[in-house]
């Protein structure tokens, strides 16, 4: 599961990635390896990836399965996609028993502040500025937590070395939807959105077939992306205890950073 996966973040610190999610990755895949010579048995490895890995989609296109090829638009994506490649190359030639999951945006508690979801709920308490890139319009399938879990789960105990396993939540909605979603949740008022001049190679849409995660493992997404939605917010709302030494000072320079770095005033 570790990884740096913050696709702003990549735009400008791409070295930190390439470190962390190619050259992690192959530093587990050998101990993995080494252990499996060690035990004389069967080691397994599940690689948690990402759906951006198969880069982007217009309005009307058939939504990712894993016979799409890779296409990553964006330096985060495509250490990931390098890291996937390690991989099912390791499953291959050294028989290690590795399978990779490519799921949608995940959201629920304890996300880090700097995703879109508790970024914006932790924003909106405070009556601060919700930035949203463009137009809002991009398009994400929403995935609960806990549902990926359950996915990552049936992936180790049953996925088939060297395959791929698409975990969708089945729910489609723009950016511009859900922070409206948690506004309303939260009685906040729109007026707090602010548009922001979209960062560079932001991905118009992200849609995910899971039905070979569903025929093979049994996968389904139990959460509707509604009542996901609102236990977030209310944990967020109830939780101001963890998140708020989070967005302390260090989070604040990152973001004033992060603006200036990419330009993205408001537009």
């Amino acid at each position: 599961f570790a990884a740096e996966s913050h696709v702003d973040r990549s735009l400008f610190a791409a070295r930190r990635f390439v470190k962390t999610n190619i050259e992690g990755t192959l530093c587990l895949l050998e101990a993995a390896r080494g252990a499996q010579e060690e035990r004389g048995g069967e080691v397994r490895f599940v690689h948690v990836s990402t759906d951006e890995v198969y880069g982007d989609l217009g309005p009307e296109d058939p939504a990712f399965s894993e016979a799409t090829p890779l296409d990553p638009r964006n330096p985060y994506s495509a250490t990931k996609a390098g890291s996937d490649l390690l991989v099912q190359a390791f499953a291959r030639t050294h028989g290690l028993r590795a399978t990779v999951t490519r799921a949608s945006n995940n959201y629920g508690p304890r996300q880090f502040p700097e995703k879109l979801i508790p970024l914006m709920i932790t924003n909106a308490i405070d009556d601060l500025p919700l930035p949203i890139y463009g137009d809002g319009l991009n398009v994400r399938d929403w995935l609960w937590v806990e549902d990926h879990c359950e996915g990552v789960f049936a992936a180790l105990t049953q996925g088939e070395s060297g395959e791929a396993y698409n975990f969708g939540g089945d729910s489609e909605r723009t950016n511009l939807d859900v922070v409206k979603g948690i506004l309303s949740a939260l009685g906040k008022p729109e007026s707090l959105i602010t548009y922001v001049k979209d960062r560079p190679g932001h991905d118009r849409r992200y849609a995910i077939d899971f039905s070979k995660a569903k025929r093979e493992l049994g996968f389904a997404p139990k959460m509707t992306f509604e009542q996901g939605l609102e236990r977030t917010v209310a944990w967020y709302r109830d939780h101001e205890d963890w998140w708020r030494p989070l967005k302390g000072k260090s989070f604040q320079d990152y973001y004033a950073e992060h603006y200036g770095r990419l330009g993205l005033e408001k537009s």
